[in-house]
This record gives C-alpha cells, sequence and structure tokens, in this order.
C-alpha cells in the first residue's frame, strides 16, 4: 500500500482524539483507571494505541468534563475522590435536577410522558446484577439507568441545563460504581424509580422532587459511610 492509500485509510485526528475520548471516559467511570492516579503520556499512547495529539484532546476534554485534573508541572491526573465533593456533588444535582423536573412537568405532554413510562417500564424489567447470588454488573441496566433520569428531565427546554446534569451524573457515577456491590443487596431501587415515575405522572411536582432528591441523597450516604472508599472514618470513629 502507497503513503497516499495509507493517509486515506487512517482515522482523521478528530476521530481518534473522540475514540481516545470515549474509551478513557469509559475506564474513568468504571474505575479501572482509579481516582488519584497519574495519567502518563507514553504508558496511555500504548494503552490506547494512539498519538499524543488526539491523546492530549481527550484529556482535555475530560478535564472540563471534571474526571481529570491538570497538576502545575506535573501533568494530567485522575480526579481524586472525596466526601467533601461527594456532598457538594450530591446537593447541586438535587438542586439543578429537581429545577428541571418541575420544568420538564410543567411543560408536560402525552409523548413526554408515554417516553417516560416506557423508559421506567424498560429499566424495571432488567435486573440489576448478572448473578443472583453475587452482584455482577449488568450494562444494559445502566444503559436503561441513563435513559430513565435523562428522560425524567429532558423535557425541560434547556438543552444547556440537561448537559449540566448529565456532568454531574459523569462525575457522580464514578462514586456510585465504588459502592455499588456494598449497596445492592438491601437497595430497591426499582421501587424508588416507580414511585418517582408515578408522582410525575400524578402531576404531584413537590413529591416528585422530593422522590427524587431522596432517591440521590439516598446513594450518597450509603457511599459516604463506606470505609473501603474513606479509610478515614474508621479513624475518625476511634479518636471519637
Amino acid at each position: 500500500m502507497d503513503t497516499t492509500a495509507a493517509l486515506q485509510l487512517a482515522p482523521a485526528p478528530s476521530t481518534q482524539a473522540s475514540n481516545v475520548y470515549d474509551r478513557l471516559r469509559e475506564d474513568l467511570l468504571s474505575g479501572r483507571l482509579a481516582p488519584s492516579r497519574k495519567l502518563q503520556m507514553r504508558v496511555l499512547i500504548e494503552m490506547y494505541q494512539t498519538g499524543q495529539t488526539p491523546l492530549r484532546e481527550a484529556l482535555n476534554r475530560l478535564t472540563a468534563d471534571g474526571l481529570v485534573e491538570v497538576r502545575e508541572q506535573r501533568g494530567f491526573y485522575v480526579r481524586d475522590i472525596s466526601r467533601a465533593e461527594l456532598a457538594e456533588l450530591t446537593k447541586t444535582r438535587c438542586w439543578v435536577e429537581s429545577l428541571a423536573l418541575r420544568e420538564s412537568m410543567a411543560a408536560s405532554t402525552p409523548p413526554w410522558e408515554e417516553q417516560l413510562l416506557l423508559a421506567q417500564h424498560r429499566l424495571g424489567r432488567t435486573p440489576r446484577s448478572l448473578n443472583q447470588t453475587e452482584f455482577e454488573d449488568n450494562p444494559e441496566w445502566e444503559r436503561l439507568h441513563r435513559i430513565y433520569h435523562r428522560t425524567l428531565i429532558g423535557h425541560c427546554g434547556s438543552a444547556s441545563l440537561v448537559a449540566f446534569c448529565g456532568q454531574l451524573a459523569d462525575q457522580l457515577y464514578r462514586y456510585r460504581r465504588l459502592s455499588i456491590r456494598k449497596a445492592f443487596p438491601s437497595r430497591h431501587v426499582g421501587d424508588e424509580h416507580l414511585a418517582i415515575t408515578n408522582a410525575v405522572m400524578s402531576g404531584d411536582a413537590d413529591e416528585a422532587v422530593k422522590l427524587l432528591t431522596a432517591h440521590y441523597q439516598k446513594t450518597a450516604d450509603v457511599i459516604l459511610q463506606d470505609e473501603a472508599i474513606f479509610p478515614e472514618l474508621r479513624r475518625e470513629q476511634q479518636l471519637g
């Protein structure tokens, strides 16, 4: 193959950057790239089979998303986790999604209600775990879960607000992934989603917002109490 043909077959730089961005983002959200890990360029270039320019572009986008941080004179790192950040992110998500949900309900239409009912129905019929005896993550449940929550607020009339809510959801997803095995046995999230949907269908915005914020706060509380994620909890209990 001559050089011209090879160049024609090679992915465009923007396509390479998008591809690396998607793969890095998934590894960051899933926890495969652990919090506070240094993201060494030479290692990532080999890991993702890409060049330095598209990799740097992807890392800059992930920095803007709040999943990666730049430390002066030290390079890129996976954003660290903390109880303070988790509490702040949860509070902010409750604020902005409460607004988005109220606006969606105020502008309610039959097609939107049908989409929400369908999203909740599909999510409710999908098992959270692929294994009944011990937790094994079901990627399809995660996909439908994201669709459900996006549909819930997606009729608010503001693409910017929905995008910001999605960014907060991504940052909180990292925390949820760290504690999901602990919460799975006792958490009945399907009942929580159904209750939220019923409140929306009945037109009770106050109840729907109350249930949605309680849903998010319950997730945060489980994580905030997990000593495996925050070892300082054990030390604080010993000192107290």
